[in-house]
This record gives structure tokens, sequence and C-alpha cells, in this order.
């Protein structure tokens, strides 16, 4: 990552964490709940943009490592006392890095539409075991009556509790997993997975063991969407089946089309875009999914490149467009400079 996008992130950070601390009707708890929100679900688009946006691996299944790190958590978490939130976080991300290395070992020697169709059954398939089985309780889902405790030496350390807290907490994970990505995309694993994303029959002529990489991409993306699930649970404190389905892995895979693939901060900003005008919507109608469909389809058709590189594409024509001549330049210039002579009639 440059020094000057370093920056940027720093100052976009600083800036999303004053939220809790603006006067009303700013930094209410409502809009710190729904920016807590919007914080998790920009962590999940940006697992999911590992996977598309720089491997070029597009799946329809994405949401089941969600949903199995929220499941994790509240599988885990005693009923009547606060949980180790140390334990429960690494085991809601180990969990979902588990679930998504083995489905990837059975999906990576698929390619096209049949991959995504592949990682679409899979995510049905861990869909109805959360919804079937009773034990993680049915369509109905269950509940999390604790939120985790993170302490150190017998010092809570956060009080999740609290919406200000919960919402800095949920911030700082956001930004552990843009320096992670950042590292790995600077890496010699973010520079083969571009490459596989290109040109995969290359990279494997390169000597690349394009299989392994693509693994390695799908097992991380499937750990930071379980990263996602755990600040989800907390947050919410009920889980049900509906965020292992597909309509859920869809929802991520818009938020990085709107905001542009192959960005960071494409993925951020889409998921901003999505939430935001989903509330905003909701509010207006309760068909607020054709307002919703309607936006991804002018975003879309205006800017190619999504919201993040939107503006910068609609200003290349104009910057690309040759500057018109006068007429009185354009006569001089025909009578200075005859008209060339085809090749064809000087080689007669």
């Amino acid at each position: 990552m440059k020094a000057s996008s370093l920056l940027a992130w720093i100052v976009a950070l600083a800036v999303l964490a004053l939220l809790p601390v603006l006067p009303e009707p700013v930094g209410t708890p409502f809009h710190v709940e729904l920016g807590a929100k919007v914080l998790i679900m920009a962590i999940f688009a940006l697992s999911l943009q590992l996977l598309v946006g720089y491997t070029g691996l597009v799946s329809l299944g994405h949401a089941a490592y969600f949903g199995a790190a929220a499941y994790a958590v509240a599988m885990l978490t005693p009923r009547y006392e606060a949980g180790n939130g140390w334990l429960l976080l690494l085991a809601a991300v180990g969990c979902a890095a588990l679930l998504a290395l083995l489905i990837g070992l059975l999906v990576m020697r698929t390619r096209g539409i049949y991959f995504i169709m592949v990682t679409l059954a899979f995510g049905q398939l861990v869909y109805f075991v959360f919804h079937d089985v009773e034990a993680f309780g049915g369509s109905d889902g269950t509940y999390i009556y604790n939120k985790p405790a993170f302490t150190l030496a017998g010092r809570a350390l956060v009080d999740l509790d609290q919406a200000p807290q919960f919402y800095w907490f949920t911030l700082a994970g956001l930004a552990l997993t843009l320096a992670v990505l950042g590292l790995v995309l600077r890496s010699r694993l973010g520079h083969a997975l571009v490459g596989i994303k290109h040109n995969e029959p290359r990279m494997r002529a390169a000597g690349y063991n394009t299989l392994a990489y693509k693994l390695a991409s799908f097992t991380l993306g499937g750990a930071l969407a379980g990263l996602a699930g755990f600040l989800y649970a907390t947050q919410h404190g009920y889980v049900n089946p509906e965020l292992v389905s597909w309509h859920q892995s869809g929802n991520a895979l818009l938020m990085i089309i709107l905001g542009g693939l192959g960005s960071l901060a494409g993925a951020v900003i889409g998921a901003f875009a999505f939430v935001l005008l989903a509330e905003w919507f909701q509010d207006l109608t309760k068909h607020w999914q054709l307002l919703m469909g309607g936006f991804i389809i002018l975003a879309v058709a205006w800017m190619p490149q999504g919201l993040a590189g939107g503006f910068s594409r609609l200003r290349m024509p104009r910057r690309g467009r040759p500057r018109a001549l006068p007429p009185a330049a354009t006569a001089a210039g025909d009578k200075a400079s005859p008209t060339p002579t085809p090749a064809t009639e000087q080689r007669t």
C-alpha cells in the first residue's frame, strides 16, 4: 500500500471513529448502531472482494462462512454468563476458515459458471443444516444472551454492551481486515492471485501451483467473513438460517460490484452505499427493493468501475477527446500536408 493510500485510510478511519462523540442528531444511539452494522458489512464485503476482485472467483456461497461463525458464537457462549471473547473470536474465525478450506478443496477444480453453481450448492447445503437441525434452533434460530468479554490480566479491555465501545471495537476489526488484505496483496501471494485472475494458464506455465494459491485465497476470504459473522452475532445477540442464505451472499456481491471490483476502497464504499440506501429506501416504501435495484442498474451503467472509480471514469472521455481545431487551421493544415498515397498505390 502506497504512503498516500495509507494516509488516506488513516484519515478515513479517524473520521469514522468520531461518530459516537458527535452531537445529536448525528451521534445518536441509532446512528452508532447503524454505523456498526455498516462496518460489519464492510468487513464482509472485503472478504468477498479478495475472491472476486483479486482472484476472479465469483462465489454465491460466501455467506456460509459468515453464518457459520455467527452460529459458532451462539453455540459456544454460556447461557448464564459472558463467554471468553478471545476464545469465541478464535473459534468463530477458525470455524469459518475450516469450512472454507473443506469446501474449497471440493470446488477448486471447477471454473466459470460451474464454480458459481457449485459454491451456491454448498452454501445452500450449509443453510439447510442450520435450518433443519434442532440443535441450532431450526428455522427460528437461537439467541445469545451475553456478549463476549474481552479481558487482559483480569481487567476488561472493552465493554461490548456499550454501543460506542462496540462501534470502536468493530472499527478496529475493519482496520485489521484492511491491514491484512493490504499486506497480502503486496506479497508474492497477492501478485500471484492477480496473475491467476488475468491469465491462469500462463501462471501455471510459469510454474505456479494455481490450485494452492486459489485455495489460500478462498480460505483467507472465509476467515475474514468469519470475523464479520462474529461481530454480527455479538451486535444482534441473535442468529438464524437467513444469515447463511444465498441472498446474503448476493448482497455482498452487489456491494463490491456497486463500489468497484478489484479495490479495497470499492468494497468499503459499496457496503456503506448499500446498507445506508437500503435503510433509507425502507423508510420510503415497502417496495424498497425496486428502488435499490434501479439505483444499482443506473450506477453500473454510468460508472462501470463502481462508485470508487466512477467519477474518474466519467472524466476520462473529456480528457481523452482531441481538441477541435479552428476551421482556418484545419484548412491550412489540409493545404500544407498533401494526402498521403496509399501503400498499395506506391507499390504499384
